[in-house]
Formats: C-alpha cells, structure tokens, sequence
C-alpha cells in the first residue's frame, strides 16, 4: 500500500523515521527523532501528512462513512447491584411518590396544565423539594417542583389528561424496578431543556447551550464514558467551548461580550451537571488534575493527538505542522496553569452512569466494549480484541473469565497459543503473544513465553516480546536467536510498510545497515520462509547490485553453519 494519504498518522511518522535511517525499533533513536521533528529538522511529505490531518479533522473513514471514537471497555456490577444503588437514588424515590400522589384517580390541575397552589404545597412537602411556598401565587415559581413534574411527564410517569394529572398506567413495572426507573429518568434528561436552562420571562434569553443542548449533554458524556481518569471541569468546560466557536459564528464584537455569553453557557452546564449529581449519574470530587489532562493540546486548530501514534512519538510529534492562532494558544496557557495551580473539580460517570451512556452507545450502534462479554469468544477475536481495545487491568479481567470459562486452563492456554500460531500477519500475531505476557497473572506470560522459545514457529515472536519487555537481554540469547529476532523486526517493518514500494523506501534509506542486517537475517532460521524471500527480493531492488551480494551471503553463510551456542562475553 504505496498511497501515504492512506496511511494512519502512526504509521506514517514511524515510515518517515525508517526511510531516514533510524532504526524504529530503538526508543532512544525514536526519541531523538522526535525532537528534530519538533524543531522543524526533519523533512517529510507534507501533502500527505496534509491529507491525512484532513481526514482525521474531518471524522471520516476513506469509504466517506463518519467516524465514531472507539470506546474502553467498562467494567460493570450486575444489574442487581446496580439495582440497589438506583434504589437509594433521591430522585427515584421522589419521581416514584409523585407517580403515587398523582394516582389512578389523578390531581386537578388548571388549564395551563399546572398545579393549583392547594395541591402544590402539599405535594412540596411529600417530595422534600426544598422550594419556599410563602408568599407564592403560583406553582410556575416553585422551580424545583416544576423540573420533576415535568420530569415524571417526560419519562412517561404521569400524564395531564382533561383537566388533570394522572399516573400512567403502563408505568406500573417501571416503577416497581428502582433500575429501570432510574434508565427511564436518565433518558429524559435530554429532554429536559426548557424546563432546566429555558427562560422563565421575556427580559432574559437563552444561553448559548440552550440551542445545543441534547448535542452537548450526548458529546459531555461521551466525554467521561470510559476515561480511567476523572474529568477535571476546566478541561470539559474548554472541551464544550470549542464546541460552541464550532457550531456558533461569533462576530467582531469586544471579548467582554464574548466572555459573559460563555460564562452563562457555564452557569447553564453546572446546572445540567447538577441535575445529573443528584440523579447518581456522576459524581464530583476536588483535587489535582491528572497529569494526563496537562499534556493534551487542545486548540482549535487541529485535533488532539491521536491515541495510536507511537508512545515514542506520541508526546513530542503530536499533530505536527498544524499552527495555533495566538487566542487558541492563550486559552491552552490559561488552562494549564488552572489545572496545575491547585485542585480543581473532577467529574466522572458513576457505575449507574456508565451503565446508562453504555445502553445509549449500542443503541445508536456505537462500539461499547464490556468487560466479561468476550467469555465465549473464539481465541483468536479475544487477542485480536484485548490487543487493539483494552487495557491491561481489563485485559487481565477479561482474559481471566474466558479461561474460566473453558474449564481446563492448560487446554484453554493451548487454544490460545494455537491462535497465534495461526495468524498470518506477524504484526498482528506479535500483539496477541504481548497480550499473553501482560494480561497472564503472576508472570505466568513471562515463563509461557519463554517455553515458547522452544517453539519452531512461534520462537521469534516470542523472543522479541521478551526482549522488547527488557525480560530478555542479547547476552541472554544464542546466536540463533539473536538472528531470529533481527528476522522477525524485518519482516514487521516490511509488513508495516506495506511491502513494495514502501518497504524498498525504507531499506534503501537504511543503505549499508540494511544490506548488513538482511543478510544476517537471511541466514537466520526463521520460521516464515517465504516472508524471508520476499525480503530478499525487497533488497536486491532497493539496494541494486548490493542485492546480489545479500543472496550469495546468505549461501554463503549456510555453508558455514552456525553451531546456535550462546554468545561467549
């Protein structure tokens, strides 16, 4: 795959380090790379790179489809905890009694559908609103009341009909579920917006989430489904501002304005997160930052860095070549020095909450991962998932219950060697023997890798697990394996290269280092034969009449043999 517009942005920065003679397969060097990058050093295709930020600003797959960001698996109680949890919920309760009061019989209420002040009061004290009733004429001013009455109505709870307020009836099993009556009230929040953020007189106007309110309230909790780390508020509250510059145009009025427009817009968020507090579906704490939300550039010029570059590149190249406007720079300065300077509030899902935002994911067909679900998953879609989805504390969990599930965990380990075995793209295979090492309890990975070193196939991949997890060092190993190794991080950077033209690039930019290390590689034992061959026909291309000379050292060096004892120091 020769177009680079095609290319991921990993993929396309570890490209350019190879075809620059760094050996990708060495932090250091990555390291150094990385640096140069950032200070304008290094050469690259910048349309391409161009392309490929245009494609990842847009959200859209190369077939035009839009874009979802994957999601982390979540671990989950069952239902019968969080059952018990939704149960203690101060909302339920009070949409639950005022189901109760209104009754089969109903309440009288006035012809603009609310109610009396009689019944008002009384129904103030069954719920606890809190709202003072002194003085007021009308129910309209009991702004607490007014927001679960029309909370029972939006979750189907209650109902006007003729003049007066009646439980609906179908509402019955919902109501004597606490969980289910707490997913229904979790639903209509998103349809609560004129009832918590809308004007009550015409000498007032709607903030700016007032317009994008069911977007914004989807996007902020999108936001912390499945973040392993709370959300501080000046993070999500820079986060929603882009989202207004976006779908607002702003004219070229003083910053003044512009400020008091965003500070109701906050004022109007606290309020929804508030209301999301008391529901259970998010709980708020005060503390540092997480390092995590320091390091993330959020301008409006371009997207944060993407979660698969390289960690090696990841902090340092970010979305090279993408400028930030002075205003944009100013705004990540003021924020950074908000979230470091002492603690701030933190936000995060409740186990309620990720429960709710899960169910609304798989209904909008959005990837929702949960831990526990791949138990009956063949072996080789488990690693494949574990690898490319999960972190390692899920992927412990997860990898733990499907062997669990098989019962024999000698012939459950088989079953997932075996899938390694069988996989016919190394890279792919490296990811799912690196899932073994990490995600098996009590170095149980550790000592199955190293029996794998034994393993005609499965030796190199193996031994390079071991050896890029610093369990494995080049004193440790034999010739032959050293050789094995060297093979297997070939045949990965060709198939990482797409082979052809791309991979003839990479050993070309390489020159004497690359002619060196095919020829070794060459002579080595490795399993993948033809995979050999075709890196063989790779270098004579690229290198020309150096080419001829890595054929005839690699007969060469078979003549000679190779006795495999270790490396004497």
């Amino acid at each position: 795959m020769t177009d680079r517009t095609r290319w991921g942005l990993a993929k396309f920065w570890a490209m350019t380090a190879a075809e620059q003679g760094v050996d990708v397969q060495d932090g250091a060097a990555l390291q150094r790379f990385a640096d140069r990058a950032q200070r304008g050093e290094v050469a690259y295709d910048q349309q391409a790179l161009a392309a490929i930020m245009e494609r990842r600003l847009t959200d859209r797959t190369l077939s035009g489809v839009a874009r979802a960001e994957p999601q982390l698996p979540v671990m989950l109680p069952p239902d019968d905890e969080l059952r018990l949890r939704a149960e203690a919920s101060t909302t339920v309760a009070q949409l639950r009694r005022l189901a109760e009061w209104a009754g089969q019989g109903g309440r009288p209420v006035t012809g603009t559908g609310r109610l009396r002040m009689a019944e008002a009061r009384e129904l103030v004290d069954v719920l606890g609103t809190g709202d003072r009733t002194e003085g007021v004429r009308s129910s309209a001013d009991l702004p607490r009341l007014g927001l679960l009455m029309e909370w029972a109505k939006k979750a189907r709870l209650v109902r006007v009909v003729k003049g007066r307020l009646y439980a609906v009836a179908k509402a019955r099993p919902v109501l004597a579920d606490p969980l289910q009556l707490w997913l229904r009230a979790f639903d209509a929040c998103f349809e609560l917006r004129q009832a918590l953020i809308g004007v009550r007189s015409g000498w007032h106007v709607e903030s700016m989430l007032f317009d994008v309110y069911e977007h914004i309230l989807d996007d902020v909790l999108n936001t912390l489904y499945s973040l392993p780390y709370p959300m501080p508020w000046p993070r999500l509250r820079d986060t929603v501002h882009l989202a207004y510059r976006t779908s607002f145009q702003f004219d070229a009025g003083l910053d003044l304005q512009h400020r008091m427009w965003f500070e109701h817009a906050d004022r109007d968020l606290r309020a929804v997160l508030d209301l999301l507090d008391d529901l259970g579906a998010i709980e708020r704490d005060r503390g540092m930052a997480d390092p995590a939300f320091l390091d993330i550039d959020l301008s409006d010029a371009g997207p944060e860095v993407p979660a698969d570059v390289p960690p090696e590149l990841a902090e340092q190249l970010g979305v090279a070549g993408a400028a930030t406007d002075p205003a944009a720079r100013e705004r990540a300065d003021a924020r950074r020095e908000e979230l470091t300077a002492g603690p701030v509030e933190l936000i995060r899902l409740t186990e309620l909450g990720t429960r709710a935002v899960r169910q609304r994911l798989l209904a909008a067909g959005r990837d929702a991962p949960s831990v526990g679900e791949l138990a009956q998953a063949p072996a080789s879609g488990l690693l494949g998932v574990l690898a490319e989805d999960y972190d390692p504390d899920a992927a412990r969990t997860e990898l733990a219950g499907w062997i669990t599930a098989r019962g024999e965990r000698e012939g459950a380990l088989r079953q997932l060697t075996d899938a390694v075995r069988t996989m016919t793209f190394r890279t792919r295979a490296q990811a799912m023997l690196d899932v073994l090492l990490v995600a098996l309890p009590d170095g149980e990975g550790e000592r199955l890798l190293r029996t794998l070193r034994r393993d005609t196939q499965l030796a190199p991949l193996a031994l390079n697990a071991l050896a890029h997890s610093e369990l494995l060092f080049p004193e440790d190993m034999t010739d032959a394996e050293s050789l094995l190794v060297l093979a297997e991080s070939l045949l990965q950077l060709v198939e990482l290269a797409g082979g052809g033209d791309g991979a003839e690039q990479m050993l070309r930019a390489q020159g004497s280092q690359a002619r060196d290390a095919v020829a070794a590689a060459l002579d080595s034992a490795h399993p993948d034969r033809s995979g050999l061959d075709e890196l063989g026909r790779l270098a004579a291309r690229a290198l020309g009449a150096q080419g001829a000379r890595v054929g005839r050292a690699r007969k060469a060096r078979r003549s000679s043999g190779n006795s495999g004892r270790k490396r004497r120091r």
